[in-house]
């Protein structure tokens, strides 16, 4: 009965724009219940900030130190958003439209720092000296760390471009940097404005390589505050910070992406593309190139293999290592499917069903992606240990806090799939009489199948990195390759962390094949 009056009300707050179609009873059921676990943390941080009360909220953020936090997280956020950027995008115009050579290996480098976690990343370059930690380390680390979450989407824009487009535009007169800003760039918005949003949003949230490189954030406060003070209520309101944040993020990306569209019935003939030469700026791009591979893998890789042989904390246990990368599989594995799962349904409804406010429920999981790990965790324990005490530190729980954690992530992937696919051959489908249940197994699914799959190993990806969440709602016994590395290097132990995080970084560099192999490289 309860099922029932969610689904009719959801099914009630919209109507379809675009198709003229409802989303169906169990459709609804799903997206009702996805959104609730979504809305929870929301809930939460709104109820307990305003426990805090007006007068006295009003003097915790009318200080100081709240000041000065607001301008450590913007600066780093706006830092860090336009470096990746930059180097994201300059990096797959280069791959993908000049004669830059090696075009192929320089692709596969590009997102092989996807697989080191950015507080892997920390911990290698702060053990080498200091003078990595504050703002500029941090901007640096993460940076390095997270361009690939531009380059992946925006080189597969490029990829499935019409090269037809670029030839009309020139052969009216139009030069080729004319052509790029009229003619590219605005069919490269969903994927820029999509990256850019995940690495601000990233950059709101990050915790575990901003502890290690001592830069002050909203989300150490926070985590302060719960740990030396146990003030779930003054974190509550820097958690409400944070998502007053993330609002004009999600506006300016919807702005961003606009209407473009980008479905085309067939994909037609293969045009090769017409390079464009580098001439004399090939050494200075290479000499670019080097340096950023050298930061982003060499500095880390060898810094991990010194740790590997030397130190006094040196040597690998075989038990606790075997048993701790048994758990984040399982983990991140169960993690990632759960997600995919959720993820298509709100999908399907935002984009195919059009309810109303449909951008804004495709939108509400980036919300919340902004609040950090901890606050999303302890959310659902509270929720749990008031009404569902029985899923307290349980797999049930830890796994619907991945599916909050990370569902925009695959949303992202999936979206820009479904985007491809025209909304006519579903309609051919519905014509010649096959159910919607029908059309989705026999025409949607197979064609938006490589995002789900890039979705699905984005998502594995991070949750072998998760750190904060899992801290807290992980069961008894349960202890990650995250974990490990996290309490090593709290202690400074660095040699004793170098394996689990050497096993992280070899796991994580499947998914990054998968990514590079079954949807970014693979021509649309």
């Amino acid at each position: 009965m309860v099922a029932q009056t969610i689904a009719a009300a959801w099914r009630s707050c919209g109507y379809a724009r675009r198709s003229g179609r409802l989303p169906s009873f169990w459709h609804s059921v799903v997206i009702a219940l996805v959104l609730t676990a979504v809305c929870l943390p929301f809930l939460y941080v709104i109820w307990r900030a305003g426990q805090v009360g007006f007068t006295r909220g009003f003097d915790l953020l009318w200080r100081p130190r709240v000041a000065q936090l607001l301008f450590n997280t913007v600066a780093l956020m706006v830092s860090v958003t336009a470096a990746t950027v930059l180097l994201g995008a300059g990096a797959a115009w280069c791959v993908e439209r000049t004669d830059l050579p090696g075009r192929q290996a320089w692709a596969v480098l590009f997102s092989m720092p996807l697989s080191i976690p950015a507080f892997v990343g920390s911990y290698t370059w702060v053990s080498i000296s200091p003078i990595f930690e504050g703002y500029g380390g941090a901007v640096l680390i993460l940076t390095l760390a997270t361009y690939p979450l531009v380059y992946l989407p925006v080189s597969a824009a490029l990829r499935g471009l019409d090269p037809a487009l670029e030839e009309v535009s020139q052969s009216l007169g139009r030069n080729r940097w004319q052509t790029f800003w009229r003619v590219v760039l605005p069919q490269l918005k969903p994927a820029l404005g999509a990256g850019a949003l995940l690495v601000s949003l990233h950059m709101l949230a990050e915790f575990g390589a901003l502890a290690l490189l001592r830069y002050q954030t909203f989300t150490t406060a926070i985590f302060e505050e719960y740990e030396l003070e146990f003030s779930n209520a003054s974190a509550a309101l820097l958690a409400f910070v944070l998502l007053l944040l993330c609002v004009p993020l999600i506006v300016f990306e919807l702005r961003v992406r606009g209407g473009v569209r980008l479905a085309k019935v067939g994909k037609g003939a293969r045009r090769p593309v017409t390079r464009v030469p580098l001439g004399r700026w090939r050494w200075p791009v290479l000499g670019v190139f080097t340096a950023l591979m050298t930061a982003a893998l060499l500095v880390p890789l060898g810094t991990l293999a010194y740790w590997l042989t030397h130190g006094t904390s040196a040597g690998i246990d075989w038990g606790s290592l075997l048993e701790s990368t048994g758990d984040s599989l399982s983990l991140s594995l169960a993690g990632a499917l759960c997600t995919v799962l959720c993820t298509v349904p709100l999908v399907l409804a935002a984009m195919r069903y059009k309810a109303l406010f449909g951008d804004w429920l495709d939108r509400i999981p980036y919300v919340v992606h902004a609040l950090p790990g901890l606050v999303i965790a302890l959310s659902l324990a509270f929720f749990s240990i008031t009404y569902v005490s029985w899923a307290y530190q349980s797999w049930l729980l830890i796994l619907v806090a991945y599916v909050v954690l990370y569902l925009p992530l695959a949303q992202a992937s999936v979206r820009a799939a479904l985007e491809q696919l025209p909304t006519s051959l579903e309609d051919v489908g519905r014509a010649l009489g096959h159910s919607p249940w029908s059309v989705f197994c026999k025409i949607t699914l197979p064609c938006i199948a490589p995002g789900v799959a890039a979705g699905g190993a984005l998502v594995f990806l991070q949750l072998m990195k998760e750190l904060t969440a899992t801290l807290i709602l992980a069961p008894i016994g349960v202890d990650t390759l995250s974990m490990q590395v996290w309490s090593e290097t709290n202690n400074s132990a660095f040699a004793a962390a170098a394996p689990y995080a050497a096993v992280l970084i070899l796991i994580s560099g499947i998914p990054v094949h998968i990514l590079r192999k079954a949807v970014y490289f693979d021509a649309q």
